[in-house]
């Protein structure tokens, strides 16, 4: 039975709680606390077909940019600010025009979101319009409902920090979502429910432009190359430090550069967090071709966005052919709470 509005919201009384942390922050949505279990396992991820939601929308997206929906884009290659309407009202022609628009645009940032109108239920409803919802193997999920990836951040509770490192003089980390799936994500969903005043913002840059970048004849010498994704290194630090780790972590190859389903474009697909070395190549060839694609993104702030959040923001972009990092920009006495729900799509369609 879906929980009700007065269980999803705070009240004084309210404290959440679970088998592994302890503590009394005040959140906003006590129901989605982060939850361990670190004898929760699930079995390996079947392959699945999968039919891309955006090739049935309209191009000119009458369901999704109404007359009362204000877009503005941040950038001219990725991220657009849509206000004016509730993700949790569209329809399923709406969510195939987000689907759409998600990957023209890349990010999209929808403002003053409802969630006493979007329940978890409807969440995963929403989600799972776009593909099967991934359940992490090690993050914290929310009680019962295993599909959402909890982000979590108190004085008491600090793991992206540790995961990390706490040695490196930089926070910022690009990745693509759980890469190393073999059928990675596509129109991914980021629900702000605590956010500080000022900081705790993402990163997001256009994997596609970044390619545009290069020369043509590189462009053609990386066409073609694979590359292995891990889970691994995400896995044993999740044991080191008793969490769970609910399936064997695994390892795919993806293309360097694959194709979009729907647009066509051509995007890079490699990302510090998980792309470990390319196939075929000695470890120092492949450490030198990565290590160049990973400045190359980087340094590229003419593709990139800073994108500003409050509680009631809803972030919604394309796993595909983006990158992101999170900005761990403010002290850990203030409170930032999220989730993301993560639906799989194709296998990896080379360029």
């Amino acid at each position: 039975m879906a929980p009700s509005v007065a269980e999803l919201t705070n009240n004084e009384n309210e404290t959440p709680t679970n088998t592994t942390f302890v503590g009394k922050p005040k959140l906003s949505y006590p129901f989605y606390f982060p939850y361990y279990d670190i004898n929760e396992k699930f079995p390996p991820t079947q392959l699945f077909e999968h039919s891309d939601p955006g090739a049935r929308a309209d191009p000119a997206k009458p369901h999704l940019l109404t007359a009362n929906t204000t877009a503005r884009e941040i950038s001219p290659y990725i991220g657009t600010e849509i206000t004016g309407i509730q993700i949790s009202q569209l329809s399923k022609e709406g969510l195939d025009e987000l689907a759409l628009f998600a990957a023209e645009r890349k990010v999209l940032l929808f403002r003053d979101q409802d969630f006493k109108d979007i329940g978890p239920e409807r969440q995963i409803e929403i989600a799972r319009h776009f593909g099967p919802i991934q359940r992490h193997p090690t993050s914290g999920n929310v009680k019962g409902y295993p599909e959402f990836h909890v982000v979590y951040r108190d004085p008491e509770h600090d793991h992206f920090r540790d995961y990390r490192g706490r040695d490196r003089a930089s926070g910022v980390s690009w990745h693509s979502d759980i890469s190393y799936e073999k059928q990675p994500p596509s129109t991914t969903f980021f629900f702000i429910l605590d956010q500080p005043g000022v900081g705790g913002d993402t990163l997001f840059l256009s994997q596609v432009e970044a390619y545009k970048r290069l020369s043509p004849e590189f462009q053609k010498r990386l066409e073609g190359l694979r590359a292995v994704h891990s889970a691994v290194e995400q896995a044993a630090f999740s044991e080191r430090r008793g969490g769970p780790v609910r399936r064997v972590p695994v390892e795919s190859e993806h293309p360097l550069v694959r194709q979009h389903p729907v647009t066509g474009e051509k995007a890079l697909y490699v990302n510090q967090g998980f792309t470990r070395r390319i196939v075929g190549f000695k470890q120092e060839e492949s450490d030198l071709i990565l290590n160049f694609l990973f400045d190359h993104i980087a340094k590229g702030a003419d593709f990139q966005i800073r994108a500003t959040y409050a509680p009631g923001t809803v972030v919604v972009w394309d796993n595909r052919v983006t990158a992101h990092s999170a900005t761990v920009d403010f002290e850990n006495t203030i409170l930032r709470h999220a989730v993301r729900l993560t639906p799989q799509a194709e296998v990896p369609i080379p360029a």
